[in-house]
Order: structure tokens, then C-alpha cells, then sequence
């Protein structure tokens, strides 16, 4: 697999991929470069309408593939024709003139970080170049357990085409059919629908599943925010609106380190679902608010605060230093002298999660569930003041 030699394979700038999902960025990435559709369109209404996934299962605001792409399409002022379901073990994609937009499962796709890690639903764009290889392009931006995914193209063998596609793929053409999603349009979630879907996930009896699935639902809700505040954002964005867009990011983070905690046998962290919920609910208020109307609750760091100038808080700062530095791949040095981890490119819930585990396994310690939440995981003194603390109360 190697980079493409062909004309017009790089996104463009505006494509705003890190705010688009993977089925939905390769569509936008069509409707911009071929129609001139802006793929911020995608944010113009938000909703929140989780679907009952069947008797015993979770619900979920993640819509069921056929229908997500259908809507994302529609969207965009696309049509999917020339519909064609490569069957398993086929090997190739039908020849055909221009580019045709492919779904397939991500767990086979060299060029994605869940190659080899985990099964799901994953497009691409795919053409042919002037001498007939296989060229693939996929806009997905995202930051994995398995590492980072980044925009790019890639030219593919026949027998590397084959080997992508063992259980064969759904492809489709893609033409312009009409007038791109305008307006934009908040539809306030209703607080039956909030009780109900936060009850779901409070009540599930195997803890690991429902924070595993809630760590990608507080995902999808973040992100969906995310793009709906930049369609909306031609005036600036208001102060309440990036702060609530800030308590989203956190949530994604607190759930996920919520998750790895009970994956590893310790106390689920409390919290993350009435946080779910005040969120939920202060959507509406805050993105058709004419001033600020809301602002994040503060999370104090609670009681027992190391001071500083005692005797074990150099040791303490030095050694969490050490083990941020280690995550990071950065100079300890720069974090004793005061660098934000949040500037350290690659910082985000998956390296916060990994810091607080390498800190624990060194000094043979558990963060309080109560201590783990973004506030005090976002810099090097927030993190040596629950360690002192949990240090001290360590047997």
C-alpha cells in the first residue's frame, strides 16, 4: 500500500473532517470537491433521538447504518444510485467511470487504526487511476485506542484490494439530486426521553458493556455538538457555547476513564450519567440562547489538598512528571517547568487514562473513583495533588 501519484487526492482544506463521523466525512468530502457543498451542512439540525436496538440491549444514538448514510446523503444534496453489494470473497470492486463511495468493515482496511482491533462499519472513496490501480481515499479523523486516523489517499495491489475486502462491501455512485440541508434548527430533547435513556445505562446489570457503549455514545453527542456549534458559528461562537462545548469534551474523557476503570476490576467513578443528563438538557438553552445562558458546574478537587512546600510534594510532582513525560513522549524537564499537558499534541482521554495507570502501578497506589474526573487529570498539579491523596490514604 502505498501514496497515490494521481491529481487531486488530498481533502480539502474545508473539509472539517474532525468534526464528521466515518460514513458521514468521505460523503462530504464528495459534495465538496465535485459540487461545492460545505460539509458543515451535516450540523445544521441537532436532535437528540436515541432507537431502542432491541430487547435487552442499550439505546443508542447511533442510527443504523443504511439509514445514517441515506440521511447524510440527503443532506448533502446527494443521491446513492448504481447501488452494488460486492459479495464475500470477491476480491474487486466493479469498474466504473468516476469515484464510488464503499463501506466496508474497518477491521480489514489497512489504512485505518482498527485494522486487526475491532469490527464496524467504515467508508471510503475508490477509483481507478490512468493506468488502472486502485486508488483509495478516506477523509476519517479521529484519535483511536489503536492510535491516530488522519485524512489521506493510498493505491492499493489487487491483492491488497482483496485482502481489504474479505467479507465483501456495499458500493455506491453518488450524484448531485438536489438543494444541501439549509437552515438551522434545534430540537430540545424532551426530559422523558433524557430519564429513559440515562435510566438504560444507570440500570444495566454488566457495568463493563454499558460503559463501554456510553463511552462511544458521550463520543457521538460531543462530536455532534461540535459540528452543530461551527454551522452556527458565522458570527462567533458565544463564551456559553464553547464552555458547554468544553463540559461535552470532558464527559467523553470521564466516560471513557469510567470504562478502563471497571475494565481493570476498580470502583465505577460517579458521575458521568448526571452529567449526561444536565448536558442533554441544556442543549437547547445554550445554542439558541441570545447571550450566555449557561455555564459548565465547577468539580472542586475536594478536601485534603497536598500543600505545597511539604515534604513529599517535589517527590510526588517528580515522579508524575516523569510518568506524563513517558506517555507523552516529551522531556519531564518541560513539564516540571510548567507546560499544559493539554499542549502536547497527542494529549487526549486515551494518554490521561494511560498517565493515571503508569502513576498507580509506580507507586503502588488507587485513585479515589470521586478524584478521577478532567478537571484534575488536565495538568501536572492537579495530578500530583490526587496523588498525594491517594498516596496518604493508601494502607
Amino acid at each position: 500500500m502505498t501514496a497515490p501519484a494521481v491529481p487531486q487526492t488530498a481533502p480539502p482544506a474545508d473539509l472539517r473532517a474532525e468534526l464528521l463521523d466515518c460514513l458521514q466525512v468521505n460523503l462530504a468530502w464528495l459534495a465538496r470537491t465535485e459540487y461545492g457543498v460545505s460539509p458543515l451542512v451535516l450540523g445544521a439540525r441537532l436532535e437528540f433521538t436515541p432507537r431502542d436496538d432491541g430487547p435487552g440491549r442499550l439505546p443508542t444514538v447511533e442510527a443504523a447504518t443504511g439509514t445514517h448514510v441515506e440521511r447524510t446523503a440527503a443532506a448533502l444534496g446527494l443521491s446513492l444510485t448504481d447501488r452494488h453489494t460486492l459479495p464475500p470473497r470477491t476480491g474487486t470492486l466493479p469498474a466504473g467511470p468516476g469515484t464510488a463511495y464503499v463501506i466496508a468493515d474497518a477491521y480489514h482496511l489497512p489504512w485505518v487504526p482498527y485494522h486487526g482491533h475491532a469490527h464496524m462499519d467504515h467508508s471510503f472513496l475508490f477509483c481507478r487511476d490512468s493506468s488502472g490501480l486502485a486508488v483509495v481515499r478516506d477523509g476519517y479523523h479521529n484519535d483511536t485506542p489503536y492510535g491516530p486516523a488522519r485524512p489521506g489517499a493510498w493505491t492499493l495491489t489487487e491483492g491488497e484490494l482483496a485482502e481489504a475486502l474479505p467479507d465483501g462491501a456495499r458500493v455506491y455512485r453518488v450524484t448531485r439530486a438536489g438543494v444541501p440541508q439549509d437552515g438551522i434548527e434545534v430540537v430540545p430533547a424532551t426530559a422523558a426521553a433524557v430519564e429513559s435513556y440515562v435510566h438504560a445505562y444507570r440500570e444495566h446489570p454488566d457495568r463493563e458493556e454499558a460503559l463501554a457503549r456510553l463511552t462511544l455514545e458521550t463520543w457521538l453527542l460531543a462530536r455532534a455538538r461540535r459540528l452543530h456549534a461551527a454551522r452556527r458559528a458565522a458570527g462567533g461562537t458565544a463564551p456559553a457555547v464553547e464552555e458547554h462545548l468544553t463540559a461535552w469534551g470532558k464527559l467523553a474523557e470521564q466516560t471513557f476513564l469510567a470504562h478502563r476503570r471497571v475494565q481493570r476490576g476498580r470502583p465505577e467513578p460517579a458521575g458521568p450519567l448526571e452529567r449526561l443528563a444536565e448536558l442533554l438538557q441544556a442543549d437547547a438553552r445554550v445554542f439558541t440562547a441570545p447571550s450566555p445562558a449557561w455555564e459548565a458546574a465547577p468539580v472542586t478537587a475536594g478536601a485534603g489538598t497536598a500543600t505545597a512546600g511539604s515534604p513529599d510534594t517535589d517527590t510526588l510532582r517528580t515522579a508524575v512528571a516523569e510518568e506524563a513525560a513517558a506517555v507523552l513522549r516529551v522531556p519531564a524537564a518541560e513539564l516540571l517547568a510548567g507546560r499544559a499537558l493539554t499542549e502536547i499534541p497527542g494529549f487526549g482521554s486515551f494518554r490521561m487514562v494511560d498517565i493515571v495507570e503508569r502513576i498507580e502501578e509506580r507507586l503502588d497506589i488507587e485513585f479515589d473513583a470521586a478524584d478521577l474526573v478532567p478537571e484534575n487529570l488536565h495538568d501536572l498539579d492537579g495530578l500530583r495533588r490526587i496523588t498525594a491523596r491517594a498516596h496518604r490514604e493508601t494502607p
